[in-house]
């Protein structure tokens, strides 16, 4: 017991003298704490980003459901592309058609097939407009698979679309910037020029990357090829199957009829892509590990150049406190004492670092938060790596001074003037 309060009491004794130390030597401590502070705070802040993106991108998947995967044009993928037919075959991809999407609408082992499409455009109510609004084009099942729901209103029907009647369900936030506060439902707003009649209200479930807090509205498909020349060569669809059928078999009726539809003979390659949130989230981490070997590399340069700091420092430190430390010798102190205390002011200039480092890259995080789509997040596991890290650094680039100390005679460190 004696001994643990002993070493808690060095533990205070070196807090306090490597304190005093950074008030006396304050420019040489504030390049070690800035260079501890810079790695520190690369790694909150890029650790934060990709937090938030990932908890956002996991929620949107949980809003589709874990067996949904979809359907497109072209797959997604992080090999180069230099636009020849070798490296990129699937350019030729010819566009997803209405008879395939109905086609796939017949097999009775899906749930859902969600098709879409998008555009932008002006939208204006009275003297309020707003320009380049998001138009998303969608079957009229989109609820299924899109998530959220109508708070007020209706969604439109399959005769509305069919017919391309010009009806229009807004979110909240192009209620917000429109209408500000009257009723939109029933009132006309025009988009690109031609009036839409709103319908219902949308409350949009959660987003990736937070898109839910941007004007958007929501018309059917016939509609959209009707009036807003929509990208009819972008469509896409999102596919449910119905519970109970496993995924992978779905995918296999999938991409059964979709050869069917188009003729392809058994040797040829499918000429459209299938999507599942594994490939997603494959992609996904393939780009956040590129992130995260340059978060190292930064952050390590920043730790780098607080450690070397450290050395500095402290050998300053030591050469100062030479008769000082022969006096402790002298007194009955051991090396390991010695040793201790020194490693303990290196580590305490490295934690004060890396406290001020993580401090300032919370609160990047927060700003960026508030004032981007990204929603960055700092992961509770951020602060222990700073803690580790910044410990590590201190102990490492700390050893060779206290060594040095620790290994002093004390008859010599006594004559030292």
């Amino acid at each position: 017991m004696q001994r643990l309060l002993a070493r808690i009491a060095s533990l205070f004794e070196g807090v306090v003298i490597a304190v005093d130390s950074i008030r006396q030597n304050r420019v040489r401590a504030a390049l070690t704490i800035l260079g501890i502070a810079i790695g520190v705070f690369v790694v909150v802040v890029m650790s934060a980003a990709i937090h938030g993106i990932n908890t956002s991108l996991a929620a949107t998947f949980e809003s589709l459901g874990p067996t949904t995967f979809f359907l497109n044009r072209f797959p997604i993928s992080l090999e180069a592309c230099d636009d020849s037919d070798d490296t990129c075959p699937w350019r030729n991809n010819p566009p997803i058609r209405p008879n395939e999407l109905a086609a796939l609408g017949r097999l009775t082992n899906l749930d859902q097939v969600v098709h879409r499409t998008g555009t932008s455009t002006r939208v204006k109510y009275f003297n309020r407009e707003l320009s380049n609004v998001e138009i998303q084009v969608y079957s009229p099942n989109w609820l299924a698979i899109g998530g959220g729901d109508i708070i007020a209103g209706r969604n439109w029907t399959p005769a509305e679309d069919a017919n391309g009647q010009a009806v229009v369900v807004l979110n909240e936030k192009m209620v917000e910037r429109l209408f500000v506060d009257s009723d939109p439902l029933g009132k006309e707003v025009s988009v690109n020029g031609t009036p839409f009649t709103v319908i219902g209200l949308y409350k949009e479930a959660a987003q990736f990357l937070g898109e839910g807090d941007r004007p958007r509205g929501y018309v059917p498909m016939g509609t959209g090829l009707r009036y807003l020349r929509v990208w009819i060569d972008w469509i896409e669809a999102a596919i449910r199957p119905k519970t109970g059928v496993a995924r992978d078999d779905a995918i296999d009726e999938v991409v059964a009829v979709m050869r069917g539809e188009r003729g392809l003979r058994p040797s040829q390659p499918n000429d459209f892509a299938i999507i599942t949130q594994d490939k997603i989230f494959e992609v996904w981490n393939t780009m956040t590990g590129v992130f995260f070997l340059v978060m190292i590399v930064l952050s390590g340069v920043g730790l780098m150049v607080g450690g070397v700091g450290v050395v500095a420092i402290m050998m300053i430190s030591v050469t100062e406190r030479t008769r000082e430390i022969g006096v402790r010798k002298a007194l009955g102190a051991t090396r390991a004492v010695i040793l201790w205390q020194f490693l303990i002011e290196a580590a305490t200039l490295t934690a004060i670092g890396a406290a001020i480092g993580f401090t300032i890259g919370w609160l990047v995080a927060l700003i960026v938060r508030s004032a981007s789509p990204i929603p960055a997040s700092v992961p509770p596991t951020a602060a222990l790596v700073a803690l580790v890290a910044s410990t590590i650094t201190g102990i490492m680039f700390g050893m060779l001074p206290a060594s040095r100390a620790a290994k002093l005679d004390p008859i010599t460190a006594l004559r030292y003037e």
